[in-house]
């Protein structure tokens, strides 16, 4: 509620805005409301005034509004001071004409509430006072709270047009020393539509995503874009340092609940907002969405007290071995610490938490791989290689965490576009990273052949457990020799047709950087994406002067009785005869009964019975009756 008289209470603070930039003296350091917040009359003021303003210190978290402060202007009458790098300043921080302090979101208020910073003026955009004299700082409270209330001259700039938000978001008039009064529409902030590249990481990103998880999306076009492919989540809530026009959609569909948040349950926690009058609309007076300071939204401590924190973030470059880089091109910064840091390890902290970078595999003209060997010379190190779990790409995704220097190389070339992965294998090798001998998925040409994910499918055991069946990889190779390994001698030789000892890397390569062609093979995992176990595996090898192949499967002891060894075969089948194969042929150990019953679920079945003193049968299954008859 706003009380309508308000002008003529607090009348003795009104002052207008020139009379109000007269406040700021030569020398000053003066904080200016963030982002979409910014108080456009008393900047535009400001900067009409800048001549008289000769070594002026700007302080910013993040400058989106139109106007440009050195435009032909000397560079010590403002020195910009900015703790996250936007578009309009980029090029100014880079020439030298302004300054960039790089701190974590969460730190920023303590810097001066400490007093090692102090700010002499602050200039800030709130929402008229209600019947008891409180102003909302809207859509942005962020750090400007904090900067206001530690300044010793605060100027506020009262907008009706600005959202009433809840939270602690307040200011009483009280503690503002003047105001100007300007009814104009806040400025707006438009993000990019999702182009086919930022589709596919978003439906790779979504597989990743568990039910009731908590989001927070970093700052950037791709992290905003993901929330669009949540549609299919349930109860998922939202703690996140600003929140934008797309959760809008998945409140409205009943996918944004926080009803299963333990951290403020039922309420969407944030610091500021970044978008348009719709969101703002949605925003005011919305009990729904509640507002804090930085401090206290970006606190890993707070962050990791969310049950499945999901912590989404962008970067510009990660090397082979998990280093990434998030906010600079070589020696330019592009934007900043920002709250990157800190959600990635409150999501680290937190129960079944997932810390996520999501990336294209390619600089936007395709030329340029983002996965490296090693970062370009200047770039900065946002994050170490103990802080990435998830990497996201177009083509799938990369877990990290726990992983050998080998491993991670080979999971980050797989998710790398297909065009640079041999060159980095090849770089991998050359500093040891990776076997000498290392393999990758290539065709006769030495193409690379392309993980055909549209064979990925969900089977529920009959124990109800949802199994995932996909085509193996060449990361999947020590989740392979595991399954073999715990193999007993009877199943090894069941298998095998010997009891082999070992399963060396020499022998179980190839059996996973196949050519889905002439070799095919799917694997049954349980566990998420990242910390998976492989519990069976079948797999066919071509024979094209038949236009059969032969088939072999093997399904872990304690998993058997749950319809695996059947299900893997019939999914094998279904692939087999889209590619053409007109059945499956083979030898069965004459004690090996349980193969038999399934084999002869594949379609027409041939069996020949061993000769005398033979322990092997052989097998033919014809997918068409035709076939069979010939």
């Amino acid at each position: 509620m706003i009380d309508e008289k308000w002008r003529e209470k607090w009348k003795d603070k009104q002052i207008n805005a020139e009379d109000a930039i007269k406040k700021i003296i030569p020398g000053n350091r003066v904080f200016i409301d963030s982002g979409c917040s910014e108080p456009q009359l008393l900047t535009t003021e400001l900067i009409k005034h800048s001549e008289k303003l000769i070594d002026t210190e700007i302080l910013h978290f993040l400058t989106i509004g139109p106007e440009k402060y050195f435009k032909n202007k000397a560079e010590d009458l403002f020195r910009h001071n900015v703790f996250f790098i936007g578009s309009n300043l980029r090029e100014e921080i880079n020439n030298g004409q302004a300054d960039y302090t790089p701190i974590y979101a969460s730190e920023i208020p303590s810097l001066f509430l400490t007093g090692r910073k102090h700010i002499d003026v602050a200039l800030i955009q709130v929402s008229p006072p209600d019947p008891y004299g409180f102003c909302s700082l809207g859509i942005n409270v962020d750090i400007a709270k904090t900067l206001a209330q530690s300044s010793y001259l605060t100027i506020a700039e009262i907008n009706p047009q600005m959202p009433r938000t809840l939270g602690n978001s307040f200011m009483h008039m009280k503690e503002i020393d003047f105001f100007v009064y300007n009814n104009q529409p806040l400025l707006e902030f438009f993000f990019e539509e999702p182009d086919d590249i930022a589709e596919r990481i978003g439906k790779n990103l979504a597989n990743i995503i568990e039910n009731k998880s908590t989001i927070h999306i970093g700052f950037g076009d791709l992290p905003n874009a993901a929330l669009k492919y949540l549609k299919d989540k349930k109860d998922l809530g939202m703690h996140s340092h600003y929140i934008t026009d797309n959760i809008i959609p998945l409140i409205e569909e009943g996918i944004l609940t926080c009803r299963k948040k333990n951290f403020h349950p039922e309420k969407i926690i944030t610091s500021y907002a970044l978008g348009t009058r719709k969101l703002y609309e949605f925003v005011h007076n919305n009990p729904y969405i509640e507002f804090f300071p930085s401090d206290y939204v970006c606190n890993p401590r707070n962050i990791g007290m969310n049950k499945s924190m999901v912590s989404i973030n962008s970067a510009r470059q990660i090397d082979l071995t998990g280093q990434v880089n998030a906010a600079t091109e070589g020696y330019k910064f592009y934007s900043g610490l920002g709250e990157t840091i800190d959600f990635m390890r409150g999501a680290a902290f937190s129960k079944r938490g997932k810390p996520i970078i999501i990336m294209p595999s390619t600089s936007r003209d395709g030329k340029k791989s983002r996965i490296v060997p090693h970062l370009d010379e200047g770039a900065g190190i946002m994050l170490s290689r103990g802080d990435v779990y998830y990497v996201v790409t177009e083509w799938g995704v990369a877990y990290l965490h726990g992983k050998t220097i080998r491993e991670r190389v080979l999971e980050l070339i797989c998710v790398a576009h297909p065009d640079f992965r041999q060159s980095l294998l090849d770089k991998a090798k050359k500093l040891k990273y990776v076997y000498s001998d290392q393999l990758l998925p290539c065709d006769e040409d030495g193409r690379i052949c392309l993980y055909p994910s549209g064979y990925e499918t969900i089977y529920t055991a009959r124990n109800n457990e949802k199994i995932r069946v996909r085509p193996v990889k060449t990361t999947d190779e020590p989740l392979l020799k595991d399954l073999y390994y715990a193999l007993n001698e009877t199943d090894r030789y069941l298998r095998f047709f010997e009891v082999r000892k070992e399963f060396t890397h020499s022998k179980t390569q190839d059996e996973v950087n196949i050519d889905y062609d002439k070799v095919f093979s799917i694997g049954a995992f349980t566990g998420e994406i990242g910390r998976e176990n492989m519990i069976g595996n079948a797999t066919y090898y071509f024979n094209p002067s038949l236009n059969m192949a032969e088939y072999s499967f093997i399904v872990s002891e304690k998993w058997r009785g749950e319809g695996i060894g059947t299900f893997l075969y019939q999914h094998l089948i279904i692939i087999a005869k889209e590619k053409g194969i007109k059945g499956f042929y083979g030898t069965i150990h004459l004690q090996n009964k349980s193969t038999v019953r399934i084999i002869q679920r594949g379609g027409r079945t041939k069996i020949t019975p061993p000769e005398s003193g033979e322990k092997e049968l052989f097998y033919e299954v014809f997918f068409d009756q035709e076939d069979s008859d010939d």
